[in-house]
């Protein structure tokens, strides 16, 4: 049986755990409970049984013998708890299954064949049995088994719950403890981000935990120092190559020829471009040492949008987040402007639009009329350097690293960057970022 697919199956590995230690230790302690009253049962009856058999043949024997004005008297002294006498031919019933036929036989067995035996089963949840003889005088006498459950005692009840409570205590600890190793590798592997900051986790306990703790930790090191050492040769590469660009750029002053001078000109500011978005990628993949500040988000994007209406862009701000943020503000600002330009670029306008925080998370969203992305490149779009043939002319310019990025700060700030292709045309760049205000 598949339990995953069942509602009520608890999704975290701790929950799993503890319910199916804490059901089989129930179990187990059920039944251990179940066999200790059975073997109680089986111990009090056959106790009975051996009592009854003295009992009642001493009984009949007296009632035998006393007269029968005096038998009345002794019948009350004479009642047990589980059986007792009645003068007279009892009530008829049903005739006695294998389970009484036992008692029937210990009757039978004590009085002897003096007496004529018969037994019937009156309608009973304990086995009702009467049996039936006739005295010396031939009186009726019939004896009346009442069996009775054996009642547990209220103290032995509040030990089972003690005890089980007990059982859920140590089950819920034990398996925490268990886990413990698994809640901090996950902790610190989804904290593993672009700034590439490791969480050390302890190599202590079993074998098996400080093994799997090692080896993670070996894991951060070595993606840090490979990271390390790719952005240190992009960043190297573009630094480098401002030297010959600028080289290039003071001959191109001396050339005569005008036509050839402007293209070149041209190719060289592309260069440019493409080196200075190289080391600002480096920069993003290094991790961001800003420190989150308190920032009015409604006052930083009211200057961006004044911005670049100032510089003539067609951007419009619709509605207010209304609470004051923490979060980095230079981080947000490179990114909003990278979507902003991007919106820009392949549509000629852009729309800012926020809300009020939701579920503690706050969302700025870009909008832009443009021809979209298809919906199989949407994540793509933001690795580096990749751009859309189809739907974006390389005309327009750019050197794909403005998405890439823009999604690596976004990473930094605990942020979410996703792209959505609009139902009446172009492209929503949504930023949900956490509302973490000010208390």
């Amino acid at each position: 049986m598949n339990f995953a697919n069942l509602h009520w199956w608890p999704r975290t590995l701790f929950a799993r755990l503890t319910l199916i230690l804490l059901i089989g230790l129930i179990l187990a302690h059920a039944l251990t409970f179940g066999l200790i009253v059975f073997e109680r049962t089986q111990a009090a009856n056959s106790m009975m049984l051996g009592y009854m058999e003295q009992d009642v043949a001493s009984s009949v024997a007296l009632l035998d013998h006393l007269p029968a004005a005096e038998r009345p008297i002794w019948v009350p002294r004479l009642k047990r708890e589980t059986y007792g006498y009645i003068l007279g031919p009892g009530t008829a019933g049903a005739p006695p299954d294998e389970m009484t036929a036992m008692r029937l036989a210990v009757i039978n067995e004590a009085i002897g064949s003096h007496y004529q035996l018969t037994a019937n089963l009156l309608p009973d949840k304990f086995r009702h049995l009467q049996v039936h003889l006739q005295l010396s005088d031939g009186s009726p006498l019939t004896i009346d088994i009442r069996p009775k459950s054996n009642p547990v005692s209220i103290w032995l009840l509040m030990v089972l719950f003690v005890q089980i409570v007990l059982l859920a205590f140590f089950s819920w600890a034990c398996v925490r403890q268990a886990t413990l190793p698994l809640s901090q590798l996950a902790s610190a592997a989804n904290s593993l981000g672009p700034d590439l900051a490791p969480i050390r986790l302890s190599e202590q306990g079993p074998t098996e935990v400080a093994q799997a703790a090692s080896a993670f930790n070996a894991m951060q090191d070595r993606i840090a120092r490979y990271m390390t050492e790719r952005m240190q040769i992009l960043a190297a590469i573009s630094h480098d190559l401002q030297t010959p660009i600028t080289r290039m750029r003071l001959r191109l002053d001396l050339m005569e020829d005008c036509t050839l001078r402007g293209t070149l000109e041209k190719n060289l500011l592309e260069m440019e471009i493409l080196v200075r978005e190289g080391v600002s990628y480096a920069r993003t993949l290094q991790g961001t040492t800003e420190q989150p500040l308190s920032l009015n988000p409604d006052a930083l994007l009211d200057s961006l949008k004044c911005d670049y209406l100032d510089a003539g862009a067609a951007v419009t701000l619709h509605g207010q987040i209304g609470v004051t943020l923490v979060t980095r503000p230079i981080a947000l600002r490179r990114i909003l402007t990278n979507l902003i330009d991007n919106a820009l670029a392949y549509s000629g306008n852009a729309e800012i639009s926020v809300g009020a925080p939701r579920n503690g998370m706050a969302t700025i969203a870009i909008l832009d009329t443009g021809p979209g992305i298809p919906e199989d490149l949407l994540i793509t779009v933001f690795q580096p350097f990749y751009r859309l043939e189809s739907s974006r002319s390389r005309k327009t310019g750019g050197t794909g690293l403005g998405l890439a990025i823009a999604h690596q700060l976004a990473l930094a700030m605990n942020a979410t960057l996703t792209l959505h292709n609009r139902a009446e045309g172009g492209l929503e760049a949504r930023l949900t970022i956490p509302a973490i205000t000010l208390s």
